[in-house]
């Protein structure tokens, strides 16, 4: 009994080192893992202000492209509109937009599958009947239409 308890001991102790060794591997994982994201984030940050630059000076180019042929202050107005409209576009295709009536709305809408032009059906479908005869009585749900629209069961079939 005492050889079972000291392999158990034993066991515990194997099993402690390794959850040890696999906390400080998947910690230095994401150590690692974190520094290349900031890393990543800082140059897309980087950019951004750049690219804000870039359009900055842009624009100053077209106000004073068209200073050359107006005042200043309208050269200025005229950038200053063409920017703002420009914003407002940008904003505008960034809003949601409610659905439309008959659109699918909520996490799923845009996951319907090809060749539902991004509409989702809102009701189970419906499996097509064939056409039953004038006068033939319908048949009942979930059932097909008899041959000649007669029904075998109806013992009045003409009446």
């Amino acid at each position: 009994m005492e050889r079972i308890d000291h392999m158990e001991h034993l066991d515990r102790r194997l099993v402690d080192e390794l959850a040890r060794a696999a906390r400080e591997t998947i910690r230095e994982e994401l150590r690692e893992q974190t520094r290349r994201q900031r890393r990543t984030a800082m140059l897309y940050a980087a950019s951004g202000a750049l690219a804000l630059y870039a359009g900055a000076a842009v624009a100053v180019a077209a106000g004073l492209a068209l200073g050359i042929g107006l005042p200043d202050w309208a050269a200025a107005l005229i950038t200053a509109a063409v920017l703002g409209a420009a914003a407002y576009l940008v904003r505008n295709a960034a809003k949601p937009r409610p659905a439309r009536p008959g659109e699918a709305h909520g996490p799923l809408a845009g996951n319907a599958p090809s060749g539902t032009s991004g509409t989702a059906r809102q009701y189970p479908p419906v499996p097509p009947m064939p056409p039953v005869a004038p006068g033939a009585p319908l048949p009942r749900r979930g059932e097909a239409p008899h041959e000649g629209g007669v029904d075998p069961r109806d013992p009045h079939p003409h009446g």
